[in-house]
């Protein structure tokens, strides 16, 4: 089977519930993935907006969770994984709000996708600090056996 990344709250290319966003609890999605591939020593996710701020019109690629030394053995994430607590040794880097941890879709116009990208390491990346998106994909250079990613879109609801 293939290195894949998938999710029991939305399917691929689908909409990611209210739940895990702004305008509901805010909380990170669960996420499963499969065997990956040989050599793993450890797993790095990423979860961006490439859409920001406006998909008709975007300048930039908005970071909403970064991780990074998840366990080679570890094939998922709960849901409200910081609240449930991470695997022992992940390390939390910054996302684009300057906080680390999850930050949920909150599109201030139009549907946008959300990437989640994880990555399968050669070997830990280590204590990189309160590291931002670079400095995290500084690191792995060199070091990616695979990479699984899951696309998920949302659009706030119109009151």
């Amino acid at each position: 089977m293939a290195f894949a990344l998938r999710s029991s709250a939305f399917a691929d290319g689908g909409e990611i519930p209210s739940l895990y966003t702004c305008e509901g609890r805010d909380i990170s999605p669960p996420l499963l993935w499969d065997e990956p591939p040989a050599g793993t020593r450890a797993f790095a996710l990423l979860v961006h907006d490439p859409d920001a701020p406006d998909p008709a019109a975007p300048r930039m690629d908005w970071v909403h969770w970064l991780l990074w030394d998840i366990p080679a053995a570890a094939r998922g994430l709960p849901e409200d994984a910081a609240g449930r607590g991470l695997p022992p040794g992940t390390r939390v880097g910054l996302n684009d709000w300057k906080r680390q941890g999850w930050g949920g879709p909150c599109p201030p116009v139009g549907r946008h996708r959300y990437f989640f990208e994880l990555s399968a390491l050669s070997a830990p990346l280590g204590d990189l600090g309160r590291a931002t998106r670079a400095e995290v994909e500084r690191a792995m250079r060199g070091r990616v056996l695979g990479r699984a990613v899951l696309v998920g879109t949302y659009a706030k609801k119109r009151r």
